[in-house]
């Protein structure tokens, strides 16, 4: 999910963001990052580290979101609902930097291989630039 975005349906389409019913990059591939992400600052009032309780240690400078690090089948544990059909995170604000990076297959114009390898994995047709209305880039939503 990109960091700019903010997931919203088209308002002239009501169609929702590919990424509301998918899922698959969540349980897909291991999400790593900084251990620093996940320890609140006392100093910032709008913290957005991600809940430690979702995260296990990787290494001595790197953690991982639960469930992600398993070799065969890995799935986020803030992955809820079904992927293919009504996915979503449930520390969307509080996702990891990885996740927030991660922009599905033609989000902003551009081909994902990555986003369509994990859909591939799950059964899923690959994202096309048709699969945004009127091709502008989507906006995505705190419900994802």
């Amino acid at each position: 999910m990109s960091e700019t975005s903010d997931l919203k349906s088209s308002p002239s389409s009501r169609t929702p963001h590919p990424c509301q019913t998918c899922g698959a990059c969540c349980a897909s591939y291991r999400v790593s990052f900084h251990w620093r992400e996940a320890e609140p600052d006392p100093d910032d009032k709008s913290d957005h580290s991600v809940p430690q309780e979702y995260t296990e240690d990787l290494n001595l400078d790197r953690r991982c979101m639960k469930g992600t690090n398993a070799k065969h089948n890995p799935s986020c544990i803030a992955l809820m609902g079904e992927v293919g059909k009504s996915a979503h995170c449930i520390i969307y604000h509080n996702r990891p930097s990885p996740c927030r990076r991660f922009k599905a297959s033609y989000e902003d114009g551009y081909h994902n291989v990555q986003c369509d390898e994990a859909r591939a994995k799950h059964g899923l047709k690959p994202l096309t630039k048709h699969d945004y209305p009127h091709n502008e880039s989507p906006a995505h939503d705190a419900n994802f």
